[in-house]
């Protein structure tokens, strides 16, 4: 069925089709047995694809990454595609519009994406709100992305973290503090040992509420070095963190084959050409710190194949944003058929 629409859908702006995706999901869920149709289409459920990482049981091992669903808007629809887990976000605490349009391109040869968002949205407490009266919620684990506004400075970043994960820390099961984006100037500075360190620790130091805390995680680049990914080790260790989620965009433009007006445009490229180095960093990570922490795998998962890649390599749960948009929803059925196999 995707692939039919799919060219049409390829033929609007990516933003302009997003919307109408997810507007369209909606309307099909409002009609009578439209939900019951698009599970029995595209969820699938088994005993065995259960897993319990940091604390926490999820139905499936397969989640839809933040950015799709940023201003939590569509979760109740997106439950019903048999996400795992949704990932909100990023929010931020006052709501900013991001950058300026067009900002989100699509490199169909080589099955990837260019965006320069700039942490749109609605601002955190919008999120906050509509995450109380989701009709679903007890059928997914949903996860708070977090990030800081464009216009607060590197060091008041802590504050606005700090916002956004009070604002949130009811209405979602875990945190990602996202220091990755390329696309807020400045931001992945933040990646520093020293200030990641003074957000990661002052955010566990309030990570207690009527004897309840969340899981959080850290979202790091692919463009990461060596020496750059020991000290995540060392920080995640050291801060006592729950894991990481590798990886965010990349800065990279090698191996392109699209346009070169296209592969020109600045942002964070996603979809297959991160494939290898998402699994790298995922491998270099389990292997180097002796497995000591959960990794959400990321980044180029287009297939069933590319999602057992990824957990081979030491994640325990992996997420799709970009292949979820080039393959359709039936990617997420496919993939958990794979895992039970």
């Amino acid at each position: 069925m995707y692939k039919l629409v799919k060219p049409l859908f390829f033929l609007m702006n990516p933003e302009t089709a997003h919307y109408n995706v997810t507007g369209g999901l909606r309307a099909v869920n409002k009609i009578w047995g439209g939900s019951q149709l698009i599970r029995a289409a595209f969820n699938y459920q088994h005993p065995a694809l259960e897993r319990k990482v940091f604390g926490l049981t999820f139905k499936n091992p397969v989640g839809l990454a933040a950015g799709f669903d940023k201003n939590a808007t569509y979760v109740d629809e997106l439950v019903d595609l048999g996400f795992g887990f949704i990932e909100i976000g990023t929010v931020t605490p006052k709501p900013q519009p991001g950058n300026d349009k067009p900002r989100m391109f699509r490199l169909v040869p080589d099955e990837a994406l260019i965006n320069r968002m700039g942490f749109n949205n609605q601002g955190v407490e919008v999120a906050a709100t509509r995450l109380r009266y989701i009709k679903k919620r007890k059928e997914v684990l949903i996860g708070g992305n977090i990030g800081k506004n464009k216009t607060t400075p590197n060091e008041e970043a802590v504050n606005d973290y700090t916002c956004c994960f009070d604002a949130l820390f009811d209405v979602v099961d875990y945190f990602v503090v996202n220091v990755s984006s390329p696309n807020t100037p400045g931001l992945r500075d933040l990646q520093e040992k020293e200030p990641l360190m003074h957000i990661l620790n002052t955010l566990q130091q309030r990570n207690m509420k009527n004897g309840i805390s969340r899981p959080i995680l850290l979202k790091i680049a692919p463009d990461l070095t060596n020496n750059q990914l020991d000290d995540i080790i060392t920080i995640v260790k050291s801060t006592g963190i729950a894991g990481v989620i590798a990886t965010n965009t990349t800065t990279s433009r090698e191996g392109l084959h699209a346009a070169a007006e296209l592969t020109k445009e600045t942002g964070g490229l996603s979809g297959k050409p991160l494939a290898k180095r998402s699994t790298e960093v995922i491998r270099y990570l389990s292997e180097k710190s002796n497995h000591a922490f959960p990794i959400i795998g990321v980044g180029g998962i287009h297939s069933a194949a590319d999602a057992l890649e990824k957990l081979a390599a030491g994640a325990s749960l992996i997420q799709v944003y970009t292949g979820f948009i080039y393959e359709g929803p039936a990617l997420v059925k496919r993939i958990c058929k794979a895992l039970v196999k």
